[in-house]
């Protein structure tokens, strides 16, 4: 017999195939862990659950159906039993390789499902291929925990890449950082001091809190947050709500705000309700050794004098009054330019005198 098995196998229609090629064929067969590809060879191609893919565990029936056209590439001719090992993604791998060359080249943005999570990062796949992101390129704040990335779909660009070493490293965070600067400067662009603006309260701290606008932070000063005195800012303030702010200073991209709007200014109406002669009443806000100074409501002081606390000598405040202690007084002196009262006590202390000799005559 003269004809070879390679004009055999074109008489019948069989092609030859050799390890390295990429062959297609139609999925006959799919089981959880493999897939059974008419390749138009005399024996079917094999692709095994870890040639196809990189995913631990899953259910190959998921993936593909009977009927789909898949390319693959031979990584044995023969198996021992007659069949053809195939690879699905170390095909995929090439291309993604490929893939990832030619956004690393053009600095394009990728988008790609986090795989895996690990202390130092994340590992995301780009058809098949592996790209680590460090932990430090993960965002442009200090991430305690980066599972909740898990299964994310993220976008990063790709700052290294070196296939030969298996070196491929993503950076989320420089995207961040530019998206953030955009965001920035429309926001500085567009807020004039006097606005009045809706923010997420980011973090709070003993001497105020950082109000996120959009872009950028701002700081609410504990000073600012009321017109009364506010002790605790973090027993008033949550994480994650929502607050109108004014817009107090502008400093380059340091944004000073304040809760103290001028139409809830308690000195408003202060003139009427604190009018000399007036009888008020009143907390021990805080004491000097001259006098106590007493919170008439919230952002309005005023003195007690230590000489005018009572009738007889009082050395210090301290002596006869209390933190906290609610006291009853006559206005002797308002000063509304200046945003000052005075107070006294011993005045209305002679006030109830005279009415009771009034009285007896």
């Amino acid at each position: 017999m003269s004809e070879s098995f390679e004009q055999l196998f074109e008489e019948t229609g069989m092609k030859q195939i050799s390890r390295g090629e990429v062959v297609e064929g139609t999925v006959i067969s799919v089981k959880e862990d493999e897939i059974v590809l008419n390749i138009g060879y005399k024996a079917d191609g094999i692709i095994s659950r870890s040639e196809y893919t990189n995913t631990p565990n899953v259910d190959l029936t998921t993936c593909v159906n009977v009927g789909d056209k898949l390319e693959a590439k031979v990584l044995k001719v023969n198996d021992g039993e007659g069949q053809v090992v195939l690879s699905y993604k170390s095909l995929k791998a090439e291309k993604g390789n490929k893939r990832i060359e030619d956004a690393f080249n053009n600095k394009e943005v990728l988008k790609a499902k986090v795989i895996d999570v690990k202390p130092g990062g994340l590992s995301v796949a780009v058809e098949e291929t592996r790209v680590f992101i460090p932990a430090s390129l993960v965002s442009d704040v200090y991430e305690k925990d980066l599972n909740k990335f898990k299964d994310q779909e993220i976008e990063f660009v790709i700052t290294e890449f070196e296939p030969k070493r298996r070196r491929i490293i993503g950076n989320r965070k420089t995207l961040l950082v530019a998206e953030k600067e955009v965001k920035q400067k429309a926001l500085l662009e567009s807020l004039k001091e006097g606005d009045i603006v809706e923010g997420t309260i980011k973090n709070v701290t003993n001497f105020g809190a950082f109000i996120d606008l959009g872009g950028l932070d701002g700081l609410l000063h504990i000073s600012e947050m009321s017109w009364g005195r506010v002790e605790n800012p973090q027993k008033i303030f949550k994480a994650g709500a929502k607050v109108k702010v004014l817009v107090k200073e502008i400093n380059g991209t340091k944004i000073a705000l304040s809760l103290k709007f001028d139409d809830t200014n308690p000195w408003l109406s202060a003139a009427e309700k604190y009018a000399k002669g007036n009888v008020v009443k009143g907390k021990v806000a805080r004491m000097t050794d001259f006098g106590a100074f007493v919170e008439l409501e919230a952002g309005i002081d005023a003195l007690l004098h230590v000489s005018q606390i009572s009738k007889t000598r009082v050395e210090k405040p301290s002596d006869v009054l209390s933190i906290g202690q609610e006291i009853e007084a006559k206005v002797v002196d308002f000063n509304e330019d200046g945003h000052k009262i005075s107070l006294s006590i011993k005045a209305l202390d002679n006030d109830a005198e005279n009415t009771e000799d009034s009285v007896e005559e």
